[in-house]
C-alpha cells in the first residue's frame, strides 16, 4: 500500500519544477496523495528512532513555499538544485538554493540554523546565518564541501550576513520518512518534499 502511495505521490509531483508548474488543481492532487502516503510513514518517530535515515543532503522535489519559489521570479535567474542537509548530532541543518542565469555568474543563496527537537517528530528551528553569493568566487563545487567550509570557519567572498540577532525562527515537522523520500511541513504552513541525494 506505501509503494502505491508513494509511486502516486511522485508521478504527481512529476514535470511540475519543484512547483514552480504546478496549477491550482494540481497542488490540491498533490496535497491529497501526500496526506495518504503520511498516513503510511514507516518511522513516526523520526528524531527518536531513525535519526540515521533523517541525516544528510536532501534534494527538493517540489513545495508549496511562496518564498523559495520566488527565488526563480527574479529576472536572469533561474532556479537550479534546492537542497536541505541535515547534521543531526550538530542539530544543525542547511537550506542551500544554486541559481542560474548569465554564464560565469552562477550564484547561491544559502541560510545556515541550529535545530531543537520539540517532539519525536518536530523541530524548532533557529536561523543563524545567510550567505549569498557568486558560486566561482566562493569556490563552490558541492553541497557537503561548502557546509564542510562554513564548519571550519571560512569566510566567503559573499554578502555573508548573520541572523541571530533577528528574530528568524520557525518549526518543521517530520511527517513522513523512507530511505530515499521525506517529507515535511513548517509553521507557515508550506509542504516540502524531498529526496534523499545519494552522490
Amino acid at each position: 500500500m506505501k509503494l502505491q502511495q508513494k509511486t502516486r505521490l511522485l508521478e504527481a509531483i512529476a514535470g511540475k519544477n519543484r512547483g514552480l508548474l504546478a496549477t491550482e488543481s494540481d497542488t490540491v492532487n498533490i496535497l491529497t496523495a501526500v496526506e495518504q502516503l503520511e498516513d503510511h510513514n514507516p518511522n513516526p518517530h523520526p528524531l527518536e528512532k531513525a535519526t540515521a535515515l533523517l541525516d544528510g543532503d536532501w534534494r527538493l522535489l517540489y513545495t508549496t513555499s511562496r518564498s523559495i519559489l520566488g527565488l526563480d521570479r527574479v529576472p536572469l535567474i533561474q532556479l537550479g538544485q534546492i537542497y536541505q542537509c541535515i547534521r543531526v548530532i550538530e542539530g544543525k541543518l542547511y537550506n542551500i538554493a544554486e541559481v542560474s542565469g548569465v554564464p560565469f555568474l552562477e550564484g547561491l543563496v544559502s541560510v545556515s540554523a541550529r535545530f531543537t527537537p520539540v517532539s519525536e517528530r518536530r523541530v524548532d528551528v533557529k536561523f543563524e546565518r545567510s550567505i549569498v553569493g557568486l558560486q566561482r568566487a566562493m569556490g563552490y563545487q558541492s553541497v557537503s564541501q561548502f557546509i564542510q567550509d562554513i564548519e571550519l570557519g571560512k569566510r566567503f567572498l559573499a554578502i555573508d550576513l548573520s541572523l541571530e540577532s533577528r528574530d528568524s525562527s520557525g518549526w518543521l515537522e517530520i511527517t513522513y520518512l523512507d530511505e530515499d523520500l521525506r517529507i515535511g511541513r513548517g509553521n507557515e504552513g508550506n509542504v516540502f518534499i524531498l529526496a534523499k541525494d545519494k552522490a
